[in-house]
């Protein structure tokens, strides 16, 4: 009976911890389709707009390593409340936001909530489920119900801007995290007594690390190789900070455990053929093959499908393939959708030149990101779980931001939609991607 109990409450929790990081999924992409009309509403071009979309993603990226550490010194239950009032309050803000600037801000203060509850979140999980093979399953779930929030963005998306206003797009998230603040207390174990830290928090590399990709984005989007030059140099200070550091965010002798270096490493690629394909996708069905909003989110429905059944089946892959073996099934899947994408027509059909590209990507994310998840959590404790669990949704994020902003520039350095432009910007993507497998290939084989 006890153990019964127990495990319902193991599953509430869960359902509790995904539901935030769907709807942390769901503000990542809900905006896309919606931009003309803030833009409209703002008398703002797409440029000026770019931040609205790579804010939220490159704040919450860049701090998530100090959500990670936070969560491992004050505790985790704490961090996730805290993380998901910032959110709701943020969500709140660009809901009612007056000009583009607050909304701009308010994006940037959701990235932050969700850089203070994503780690937390995960690394409770890691830990409600210590079992390998249970986590993988626990993973598995939490994966599906986020990953289905970057699909269940653009349908919303499209509905709420077509019938209601695109403010509620941002409204929508208040009540739900409310309930979230609401059961969390009931459902998920109070954190024990902490120290506080004897030192200083490493906030000058929290700094670099937003501060870094921010200008690299800067510099891609705009042409400047100035603004590139200076990210790429702050990225390197960041990595020095970090060495030198008494309490770095995170211990640079951390990426020597080789499963999750590797995995962490694979992970940037994956996260950005992903968020290539939503954006790039997404204007190409709107753009070239010239369907409305609500058809353009309508038109993802297979591609949640495919992915919410390749995560249906990820736990059992890993425990027949092993976490290697599977990883690389999501890598070469996911290559295959892209490398379809990459001779996208200048005029073309959505089931047969679009829809087939979509359904290898859902499907390799499905399995991929799950077992990369799996592989960069290998080995974690108490003392580092959030660790971990930041770390690996840092370069997550952060690999999705700067992966997009360069598929974009190709995609789209011309100006307006090209056949050509989608063409080499999924062509690269997949290179991207089916080079990464040959190199977790390699490092698997060198392990044994």
């Amino acid at each position: 009976m006890n153990t019964h109990v127990r495990d319902h409450r193991r599953a509430l929790s869960l359902a509790l911890l995904s539901l935030l990081q769907f709807l942390i999924a769901v503000d990542v992409t809900v905006v896309n389709v919606a931009l003309p009309a803030i833009g409209a509403r703002f008398d703002a071009g797409p440029a000026a707009l770019s931040w609205v979309v790579t804010g939220y993603t490159l704040v919450g990226g860049g701090l998530l390593l100090l959500g990670g550490r936070l969560t491992d010194l004050l505790g985790r239950r704490r961090m996730f409340l805290l993380g998901a009032a910032l959110f709701a309050l943020a969500s709140l803000a660009a809901g009612l936001a007056p000009n583009r600037g607050t909304l701009v801000a308010a994006r940037f203060v959701q990235g932050a909530g969700e850089a203070l509850a994503s780690p937390a979140a995960m690394s409770l999980i890691a830990l409600l489920y210590p079992e390998p093979a249970e986590r993988a399953k626990a993973l598995g779930v939490w994966g599906a119900i986020s990953a289905s929030g970057l699909v269940v963005g653009v349908l919303m998306s499209g509905a709420i801007v077509q019938f209601l206003d695109w403010r509620w797009i941002f409204g929508v998230n208040v009540p739900l995290t409310a309930a979230v603040l609401a059961l969390t207390p009931l459902l998920v174990r109070p954190d024990g007594p902490r120290a506080l830290p004897s030192g200083r928090l490493d906030l000058p590399g929290a700094a670099l690390l937003v501060a870094g990709p921010l200008t690299l984005v800067h510099g891609v989007l705009r042409g400047s190789v100035a603004a590139v030059l200076v990210g790429a140099a702050l990225l390197a200070a960041f990595v020095l900070v970090e060495a030198r550091t008494p309490r770095p965010l995170v211990p640079l002798s951390f990426f020597t455990h080789r499963a999750r270096a590797v995995a962490n490493a694979a992970t940037v690629p994956l996260s950005a053929g992903l968020s290539g394909t939503f954006f790039l996708a997404t204007l190409y069905l709107q753009d070239v093959i010239g369907l409305t909003p609500l058809q353009a989110g309508l038109a993802y429905l297979p591609f949640c499908g495919a992915l919410l059944a390749a995560i249906a089946v990820v736990a059992r892959l890993i425990a027949a393939l092993g976490t290697t073996n599977t990883a690389l099934l999501g890598l070469l899947l996911t290559a295959a959708g892209l490398g379809w994408l990459a001779r996208l027509p200048a005029h073309g059909d959505l089931w047969t030149d679009v829809v087939p590209g979509m359904l290898g990507v859902a499907a390799g994310m499905g399995i991929g990101l799950v077992a990369l998840q799996n592989a960069a959590l290998t080995g974690v404790t108490e003392d580092d779980a959030g660790t971990a669990a930041g770390v690996q949704r840092c370069v997550d994020q952060l690999g999705g931001s700067l992966g997009l902003a360069v598929l974009v520039g190709m995609a789209l350095g011309g100006g307006d939609p090209q056949g050509a432009g989608f063409r080499a910007a999924f062509g690269w993507a997949a290179l991207g991607v089916l080079g990464t497998a040959v190199g977790v290939a390699v490092s698997g084989r060198r392990r044994r």
